[in-house]
């Protein structure tokens, strides 16, 4: 997952086993403290999480058969307001994913200024082993075994990896009959006939694009002039791929699980479906450049790399074979602690997903409040507000960036950890 070095003689350090999210946030954690004037006391209870709910999920097959699975909820820290965050359904979901997940959520959450705190769910199961019935009987019964912790003052969850509005939309249905009223609340990035908010599904990809915009910018990179590559085509790769691409930039390279399409000249990417609209499109697709591995497009010379699909895909291993000149994270944790370490000394920037991705969550606050509010925006609100968050988030980590002359992540957490500390302080400890 994605870190920053605590101390740089450690760039070197073998990296034999993939770093757990808990591990990386914690590193991160401890090098952006370097930078902040904070009480260690806050920073000790940071650096857990303040909750990890832990449930045995019984889910009764279509054939007959009960299989019993583990589900989580780590919550990190409410100083600032309920826990937000995203609830996966994957096979190597686990306790520590959930609560390094949580914390970046914390962050994440900061830097944006919302007032929310971090938290991450998980089911450990291969979604694409369910069939539909399955995984609404199995959302029903998580949303049953965690009610008592969620709630729209509480934790707000929201999609993430295995799973989609129509699972926020049974999610909000199963709370809302326990708790005899219709309360669209509990969770964001519902459908919009059940309390959704147009752009969220979009949200994060858009952020990215928007990102990138600013930091061509900041570079003196024509964006007309910019080639672009793209692993992973899915929400975040395809929309932030989509909309680049409408303001001119040349994305060069897209891929999906099964491998990548290159084209120095150019991909018409309005012309191959997203991993949503049709699984593994980008391979399938015919007279598209030409095809790559995955591997492969890290390495491409480009000026901009947008790793957009899983965590830990640039490492040690590659870091030095990578020769984009600015790499923009679309993925939750793309960049290993090692990896970002290689980069640092090689002067290429590295934009965090804590800022870049974080129109996701921006777009899940202003669903809270038109569910609150029962009052719904229309697309055009939702995308300029986007816009003015994400340019007023870009304009502070810059200004870190520049009076401290610090990396972007460290300055995206010099943000958050201000924020943070400074609500602690005002709060002080109970009792």
């Amino acid at each position: 997952m994605s870190a920053n070095v605590a101390e740089e003689s450690e760039a070197g350090t073998e990296e034999s086993e993939p770093e757990t999210a808990l591990e990386t946030a914690k590193r991160q954690l401890a090098r952006a403290t370097a930078h902040v004037d904070i009480d260690p006391n806050v920073v000790e209870r940071l650096e857990r999480p303040r909750k990890i709910h832990e449930v045995s999920l019984p889910l009764r097959r279509d054939d007959g058969t009960v299989e019993v699975l583990t589900g989580f909820r780590a919550q990190h820290d409410s100083v600032r307001g309920p826990y937000k965050g995203g609830l996966r359904y994957h096979p190597e979901v686990t306790r520590d994913e959930c609560a390094g997940l949580a914390m970046w959520m914390t962050w994440k959450c900061a830097v944006m200024d919302l007032p929310f705190g971090g938290a991450k769910g998980g089911i450990v199961v291969d979604p694409k082993q369910l069939s539909h019935k399955e995984k609404e009987r199995l959302t029903r019964r998580f949303t049953q075994d965690i009610r008592s912790a969620i709630g729209p003052t509480k934790d707000i969850p929201a999609p993430d990896m295995g799973t989609d509005p129509q699972t926020m939309a049974w999610l909000m249905d199963a709370y809302s009959m326990q708790q005899d009223e219709t309360i669209p609340g509990v969770v964001t990035g519902k459908p919009p006939e059940v309390g959704g908010s147009y752009g969220r599904e979009e949200a994060p990809g858009r952020s990215v694009a928007i990102i990138t915009r600013e930091a061509c910018d900041y570079y003196d990179y024509d964006l007309a002039e910019t080639s672009v590559a793209v692993q992973g085509f899915g929400s975040v790769g395809a929309n932030a791929a989509r909309l680049l691409h409408e303001w001119d930039a040349n994305i060069v390279a897209v891929s999906d699980v099964n491998g990548a399409r290159y084209d120095a000249d150019g991909i018409d990417v309005d012309q191959i479906p997203s991993h949503d609209e049709e699984p593994e499109a980008v391979t399938a697709a015919t007279g598209v450049g030409e095809q790559l591995t995955n591997e492969a497009l890290l390495e491409l010379d480009v000026d901009v790399l947008i790793p957009a699909a899983i965590g830990n895909v640039l490492t040690e291993e590659n870091a030095n074979d990578v020769s984009a000149d600015m790499i923009v994270e679309g993925a939750n944790g793309p960049t290993t602690f090692a990896a970002d370490a290689i980069f640092a000394e090689r002067d290429i920037p590295v934009i965090p997903d804590i800022l870049a991705n974080a129109g996701g969550v921006t777009v899940s606050y202003f669903e809270w409040l038109q569910d609150i509010n029962r009052r719904a925006w229309s697309l055009e609100r939702v995308n300029e507000e986007l816009e003015v968050e994400m340019l007023s988030a870009w304009a502070d980590v810059r200004d870190e960036v520049e009076s401290q002359d610090l990396t972007w992540r460290d300055a995206a957490y010099v943000v958050a950890l201000k924020r943070i500390a400074a609500a602690h302080e005002f709060r002080g400890v109970w009792p």
